[in-house]
């Protein structure tokens, strides 16, 4: 059974006036997913801030209900673009999320799952290890049918990684004019190796340096969507240390390690360190962001092919990063076609298609419907969870429209010879 931990109730750790500065509007609803999938005022933004209130200001002792309508929230904050009063809901969640789990008891079984997702995804040499069956079975052409299971229908081919030399610097081609480093991720890392082999061809050719810093890990993000403040302070301490180093950007290719990492100094106590990380915190940039800004020249091959691209939650509504990818596709060559609820969450959301499994696939259903009536042939997201989310959608729907990160359709138009880098060395990721 749930439970509330102790025998006297918390209040959650959340100023009142932060959560006063919601006027129950109701702007937010139609850009709420839960909202519009179930209709319902408790899974939306102002009725979570409502029960969170009610929790705050009159004692209100957490039950399973209440915490139900809060797990069921994506985080994808489309709340916060469509607010008038500019509450800022992604931090109210995320302390609300760290008073449940430390004032609730969940189900063991949850417990564990929750805990499953961290301990497997936030770690890449493990999650390559467990793929390594998967792998061999591509190679042998019977992966196919292992996609036809749960949560293995998610795996893309899996490619093979690059392989990166420890403390491994790429020298800028020409004169250097920016020094950068990159954050390979976990996901990222280890299902889509050719993004950031692509990425770092792109960059040198641009007279970018790229350090790759040998110890890095998870950025945090993971533990964070479960309320482990704990865990997640270690990860964001073990970032600051990998990328103290001076570079005019530090580059990430999912966003939602990048939104994560652009505000990740609060989740550090008060002193030195945390005065660091927010030294390093504002040198955070999506790829496509600084890619943009590079004053790219036209690409020898235009990419003349129908392009949907999908705004990924965390760098359009927590970054602000809408119309970046879109000139970077425009630039090479590419036909963007409209489509419709293009800023609306897929139901990746991090962890939560493979915690909120059905209602992470309604969404997934709406958005490859909304993909399939655009007529694209081809489908751009700058983030791996909401890519794998909407292969697995299409996949459901019959289809097997290729979905790419724009960086893949940049290299696509820049070097026609080759869709991956062939400088460089194709090894399994360890």
């Amino acid at each position: 059974m749930s439970e509330v931990k102790g025998s006297q109730p918390e209040r959650p750790p959340i100023s009142i006036e932060r959560l006063l500065e919601c006027v129950h509007c109701g702007l937010c609803l139609p850009a709420c997913p839960t909202y519009v999938e179930l209709g319902n005022e408790a899974d939306s933004p102002r009725g979570r801030i409502h029960w969170l209130r009610a929790v705050a200001e009159q004692g209100l002792s957490l039950d399973a209900a209440g915490v139900r309508h809060l797990d069921l929230c994506l985080g994808c904050r489309a709340c916060e673009s469509a607010c008038p009063s500019g509450v800022r809901y992604g931090e109210v969640l995320e302390e609300a999320r760290v008073f449940v789990e430390r004032s609730f008891r969940r189900p063991w079984w949850d417990r564990w799952r929750r805990r499953l997702v961290v301990e497997l995804f936030a770690h890449p040499a493990r999650l390559a290890t467990l793929l390594l069956p998967i792998r061999l079975a591509d190679r042998l052409g019977a992966g196919g049918w292992l996609r036809r299971l749960p949560l293995l229908e998610f795996l893309p081919p899996l490619a093979r990684a690059a392989s990166w030399k420890p403390s491994a610097v790429f020298a800028a081609r020409g004169p250097r004019k920016h020094r950068v480093a990159l954050l390979r991720g976990c996901v990222a890392r280890v299902l889509f190796p050719q993004v950031e082999a692509a990425l770092v061809r792109l960059l040198v050719d641009q007279g970018c340096e790229v350090i790759v810093p040998p110890k890095q890990g998870c950025c945090g993000a993971l533990a964070a969507h479960q309320g482990d403040k704990n865990r997640a302070a270690r990860f964001v301490r073990e970032f600051v240390a990998a990328f103290a180093q001076p570079v005019d950007a530090i580059l990430v290719t999912a966003a939602g390690c990048g939104a994560f990492l652009r505000c990740c100094a609060h989740w550090l106590d008060a002193g030195a360190l945390r005065k660091q990380a927010e030294h390093v915190q504002v040198r955070v940039r999506d790829a496509t962001e600084f890619l943009a800004a590079l004053d790219l020249p036209a690409p020898p091959r235009p990419f003349g092919i129908k392009v949907a691209y999908h705004h990924a939650c965390h760098l359009v509504h927590a970054q602000g990063i809408r119309d970046q990818p879109e000139q970077l596709l425009r630039l090479v060559g590419a036909e963007l076609v409209p489509l419709e609820e293009a800023d609306m969450c897929c139901g990746s959301a991090g962890s939560y298609n493979l915690l909120e499994a059905g209602l992470a696939q309604r969404l997934g259903e709406r958005k490859a419907r909304n993909i399939l009536g655009s007529g694209a042939e081809v489908v751009a997201v700058a983030n791996p969870g909401c890519s794998l989310q909407i292969q697995a959608a299409l996949r459901r729907a019959g289809s097997r429209l290729p979905v790419l990160h724009p960086i893949e359709i940049l290299v696509a138009a820049y070097y026609p010879d080759a869709f991956a880098p062939p400088s460089f060395s194709p090894t399994p990721d360890p």
